[in-house]
């Protein structure tokens, strides 16, 4: 039987252009995108660049997209993540071939969903998918299932998601409603709607303004509720930022005035409710050091506060876990569940072994914290703790929440040396407070420390490679705003059911 495509539907031919300018276009597409993130936040260029992108795979076959979506993913977390190499090469002592083959492996992986992205919207569009449902059906499904699934596969990767690009735009209110995923979903909204307002005709361009007018307004609107309130007066709290940089912190011969800095500063900081040091802050298993830790802790509880600090510890059965201690009228102690392979154990162990331990990492044999961990709790107030790379997940840090009244992230950017990277964390910091509306305390240990407000909104921060000790007043929040209450899964939910009727669409036509 003979299928005849639907009006609207006809394919896309390629215009008399070399392929390889429309592939060296769709390196640029991914490329361009990097600056639509911190530390740039020129915002427009995600949505710009993976507009040209579904334009691009519309001219190409299946195969001919999946390649160019692989350039472009090249060309994307090329930019965007390179700072990998530093980590192994700089700090981790891996030889320049191996680490530039490990950062070059995972550039690739990440590559493969955006080659994904492409091979699977180039198929709809053959398939007879009309523009305007690819652009605000297929694609935004698509895009949305498959940032999910980044976020899943190997232990996950969700750095330079377009949700973080949507941040200090008016679309930002949706986060507290739909979180990551959902603002994953406008984000491809947006980029079919800019495709259409560029090529199709004035029908299906007043269609693409009139979805972003409501976006943009449902935004504004969502920016007004208060999700979340006050749960008692105002709290004096302080981060402390030691500034050792990462070649130095585990000699032995540095660990004396890596402790006498963090002691300094302590004893130099304000009166407070709760001292926040950096992750790992102390460079040996705190058991090793109580004599080192229970004055600084007597002088900040005789302050009327508690020390909560970032140390290796380990348990009678012989674990390490890279923790987050609290030390009060009782120890408490948060430790690390979501590990980074190779920064803090080791996958495939014998093989790794056998070629020599070529990546040299301290502590990097960490075991994971259960799944289910109680709250600190710090004069009272409940804390939602994250360490380092787990504040990148959404759903991990929701696990916490409504309890917790305050979020608490530490982490040591050092390992990232002068890059992209400490900006990127930050960001991403960002978007859990506004998805939580919480106040977020991010101390580091090279910087970026900062208090980060409910709204997402930067209250204090401090500049990069120093010394420091910032304060600032925060309040303890309870309540839960949409996203606590039901996660992704609802934007999920609606990814998927667009992609479905654009495969539903599809089959019709056939």
């Amino acid at each position: 039987m003979t299928s005849h495509p639907a009006p609207g539907a006809v394919r896309a031919r390629s215009p008399a252009v070399s392929p390889w300018l429309l592939d060296l276009a769709s390196v640029a597409a991914g490329a361009c995108q990097v600056l639509a993130f911190a530390p740039f936040a020129w915002r427009p260029f995600s949505v710009a660049g993976m507009a040209a992108l579904l334009l691009l795979w519309r001219l190409s076959a299946p195969a001919r997209a999946a390649w160019r979506g692989l350039l472009a993913g090249l060309g994307l977390f090329g930019c965007g993540v390179y700072w990998v190499y530093n980590s192994l090469h700089d700090f981790g002592a891996a030889p320049a071939p191996v680490a530039a083959v490990g950062t070059a492996g995972l550039v690739l992986i990440l590559a493969l969903f955006t080659a994904a992205l492409g091979w699977l919207s180039s198929s709809l569009q053959r398939r007879g998918l009309g523009l305007a449902p690819l652009a605000l059906l297929g694609f935004p499904g698509l895009l949305t299932l498959l940032e999910w699934g980044r976020e899943q596969v190997l232990g996950g990767f969700p750095w330079l998601a377009p949700a973080y690009a949507l941040l200090d735009t008016p679309l930002a209110g949706w986060a507290a409603v739909a979180g990551p995923a959902g603002l994953n979903l406008i984000a491809g909204l947006l980029a079919g709607a800019l495709l259409l307002t560029l090529i199709a005709d004035n029908r299906r361009r007043l269609l693409a303004l009139t979805l972003v007018a409501g976006l943009l307004a449902g935004g504004l609107a969502l920016q007004q509720p208060q999700w979340t309130r006050p749960t008692g007066p105002p709290m004096q709290i302080a981060l402390v930022q030691g500034n050792v940089a990462q070649d130095l912190k585990w000699r032995p011969e540095w660990r004396r005035r890596t402790l006498e800095t963090y002691a300094e500063l302590t004893r130099s900081a304000p009166p407070v409710r709760l001292l926040l040091w950096p992750e790992t802050a102390v460079p040996a298993y705190l058991d090793l050091l109580a004599d080192y830790t229970r004055p600084l802790a007597e002088l900040v509880a005789a302050r009327g506060g508690v020390l909560l600090l970032g140390a290796p510890t380990r348990d009678q059965g012989g674990r390490s876990y890279n923790s987050l201690v609290l030390l009060g009228p009782q120890v408490q102690a948060y430790h690390k569940r979501h590990l980074v392979p190779f920064g803090e154990f080791i996958p495939m162990r014998g093989l790794v072994e056998r070629l020599g331990g070529l990546v040299q990492i301290p502590m990097s044999d960490f075991s994971a914290g259960a799944a289910k961990q109680p709250l600190l709790r710090a004069g009272g107030v409940a804390l939602g703790a994250s360490i380092c790379f787990e504040v990148a997940f959404a759903d991990e840090v929701r696990r916490a929440l409504p309890a917790a009244e305050l979020l608490v992230n530490v982490s040591n950017d050092a390992w990232f040396g002068d890059s992209l990277a400490p900006h990127q964390h930050l960001e991403m910091a960002r978007l859990r407070a506004l998805e939580s509306g919480r106040y977020l305390l991010r101390a580091t240990n090279t910087g970026i420390s900062a208090v980060i407000a409910p709204d997402g909104s930067l209250r204090e921060r401090s500049a990069q490679f120093t010394r420091a000790v910032l304060s600032a007043q925060v309040e303890p929040r309870s309540g839960a705003t949409p996203f606590v209450r039901w996660g992704q899964w609802p934007a999920l939910a609606l990814g998927l059911l667009l992609l479905m009727v654009a495969s539903f669409m599809v089959s019709r036509r056939r």
